[in-house]
């Protein structure tokens, strides 16, 4: 029996790429995971997120996805596949955070916790300044900052408010109504 994990996955661009703005790229960025050989479950709304920090650049797109994928591929080959699409979009890794032409995080692959739990647990509880000049040098899930983010988390909520981070054993719905109010009034669902 062909086995399958479902993969969540948050979309973001703040920058245009080949004349496209960051919401066609997003769309083209989703139907190149589909023409790859992976389903997509769910797409959320598109968002419109004020750039970190404020006045740094454009404002970003965002978006999350549901991704089935074969249960043969490792949590690094699923991170594989989503970084050959941004590279298909210029997604260059020169800076952390910075603007982007695309942006594809793998949130949590099933209730997979990688590479262990105390790893996970120490890079998910790490202080902001820590966060900011330190990377982890391999994968984690689910992704450690998961929780912390209205961009990732508003999305989310669209596709898989139920899913429950296998730590914390809070579902997406709840680590949403945790944000501030004026971190997730900020996130703007765009017209399409």
């Amino acid at each position: 029996m062909h086995m399958e994990q479902h993969a969540l996955v948050a979309l973001g661009a703040n920058l245009p790429f080949e004349s496209r703005t960051p919401a066609e790229n997003l769309r083209l960025a989703l139907a190149s995971l589909v023409a790859s050989g992976h389903a997509i479950v769910a797409i959320s709304r598109f968002y419109q997120t004020p750039c970190f920090p404020a006045g740094a650049g454009p404002d970003y797109v965002n978006a999350a996805c549901v991704v089935r994928f074969s249960a043969e591929l490792s949590p690094q080959n699923v991170l594989n596949v989503l970084h050959r699409v941004e590279n298909r979009f210029g997604r260059r890794r020169e800076q952390r955070w910075g603007m982007r032409t695309l942006d594809l995080d793998l949130l949590a692959l099933g209730d997979s916790v990688l590479p262990d739990t105390a790893t996970q647990e120490h890079w998910r509880n790490l202080p902001l300044a820590d966060q900011k000049r330190l990377a982890p040098d391999g994968l984690i899930l689910p992704h450690p900052r998961l929780q912390d983010r209205a961009f990732v988390l508003v999305p989310l909520a669209d596709v898989a408010p139920d899913w429950r981070h296998p730590l914390t054993g809070q579902t997406v719905a709840a680590m949403t109504a945790s944000l501030p109010a004026a971190e997730r009034a900020a996130m703007r669902p765009m017209d399409d």
